[in-house]
């Protein structure tokens, strides 16, 4: 029996490669190799091989095994009794002599198999090993009890990193690349958020002409729930206005949709605007944080105009208007820049906004965001963003 200190040091160097080993298609090639070394003569374990499911069998794609092993099983039915046996114990000893899996033939030794599954959200393995004697159970199934756990985890959180990372390219997708170009504005747009995928979103639509619209918005919550949401509104918006539907019946088809939705999140502030010639900006705030509208060192709030969308089945929206003069910068903004806490719990609030506007309403309407995110990141002290965080800024040249 192998002394319990030694035991554990050696069970817990195995379970951090696990952890830390590179991926791909030698990682568990690699770890069934390291469990042969590390515990190997004290476990009295070793020739091990690797069985992976394609379809109504298990084939054999790894062994260890040296001169004078001979491995007879390449495919395994999965209908098998030992197949089933190894599916349903997730670790089992063949110690039976008349039940086994596949055919192991040692040179000079007796051995029996024992095997283990290995499931990721997408395949499914099996670590066959042979047991010499001297084998002790509880050390058998302690260990490799320890090593599936951490396989399987290991192998799910991958898939899951793959599918955040997947989510995170189609919200990208999904946000404009590049603002529309209109003689006589500079536009811009950026969101960032809390998690790796937010519920933040910004668009702009330009059917034609010089004319343009765009949004912003703020789905309740963070992270993949009110992402979903954020997806559905884009896409509604895009579809509505391709369909050259009015502004406000638009809006209330869309609000519709969200108040049946079965996600967790389901309210969502949405301010939206077209810009016709001259300035002319027709507009429905439906809960969102008013924009601002800067113009000869005063500031014009955009009031809202209706309730977020999800509350009710049906809202009420109106149309409201305002016009753009040359010289003036119009921010839209989400709640995530102004309730940015500092490490006194204090707000960066909408007045440090104004202050970090004014002081840079000479740049472009890039580095006017640049600069609205830079006062908030060093109010909060660059810490992690703890709420999603948009700005769309629009100046009028002329």
């Amino acid at each position: 029996m192998i002394e319990p200190k030694e035991f554990y040091r050696k069970l817990d160097s195995i379970l951090n490669k696990i952890g830390q080993a590179k991926s791909g298609k030698d990682f568990l090639f690699t770890i069934l190799k390291e469990i042969e070394k590390t515990f190997g003569p004290e476990l009295r374990i070793g020739n091990g091989r690797i069985y992976e499911q394609n379809g109504d069998e298990f084939i054999l794609i790894y062994a260890s095994s040296k001169p004078g092993i001979v491995t007879t099983a390449k495919n395994i039915p999965t209908k098998s009794e030992a197949i089933q046996s190894i599916l349903n114990s997730q670790t089992y000893i063949f110690d039976n002599p008349g039940f086994s899996i596949g055919d192991l033939l040692s040179e000079g030794e007796y051995a029996i198999p024992v095997a283990i599954t290995v499931t990721s959200p997408n395949s499914r393995w099996l670590f066959v090993f042979e047991l010499k004697s001297g084998w002790i159970r509880e050390e058998i199934e302690f260990c490799l009890n320890a090593v599936r756990s951490s396989l399987n985890y290991r192998l799910f959180s991958e898939s899951v990193k793959s599918d955040l990372e997947q989510a995170v390219q189609i919200q990208k997708s999904l946000l404009p690349l590049k603002a529309p170009q209109s003689s006589g504005y500079d536009i811009a747009g950026y969101s960032q958020p809390a998690e790796l995928v937010g519920g933040d979103l910004f668009d702009f639509f330009q059917p034609g002409g010089e004319e343009f619209g765009f949004c912003i918005g703020d789905a309740s919550g963070h992270g993949i729930p009110a992402a979903l949401m954020a997806r559905d509104v884009i896409t509604g918006l895009r579809m509505g206005i391709e369909k050259h539907m009015k502004m406000v019946h638009t809006l209330k088809k869309l609000n519709s949709v969200i108040y049946r939705s079965a996600y967790s999140t389901r309210f969502v502030s949405l301010f939206y605007a077209e810009m016709e010639e001259k300035g002319n900006l027709f507009y429905v705030n439906a809960g969102h944080p008013s924009p601002l509208l800067f113009h000869n060192n005063k500031v014009l709030e955009l009031e809202t105009s209706g309730i977020v969308f999800g509350a009710l089945p049906e809202i009420e929206l109106s149309r409201s208007f305002i016009n753009l003069p040359a010289d003036s910068i119009l921010v839209l903004f989400s709640d995530g820049i102004c309730e940015r806490q500092n490490n006194r719990g204090e707000e960066f609030e909408i007045e440090r906004l104004k202050k970090a506007v004014i002081q840079n309403q000479n740049l472009n309407s890039e580095g006017i965001i640049k600069a609205i995110f830079q006062a908030a990141d060093e109010f909060g002290g660059k810490k992690k963003w703890n709420d999603d965080a948009t700005a769309v800024v629009i100046k009028r040249m002329k």
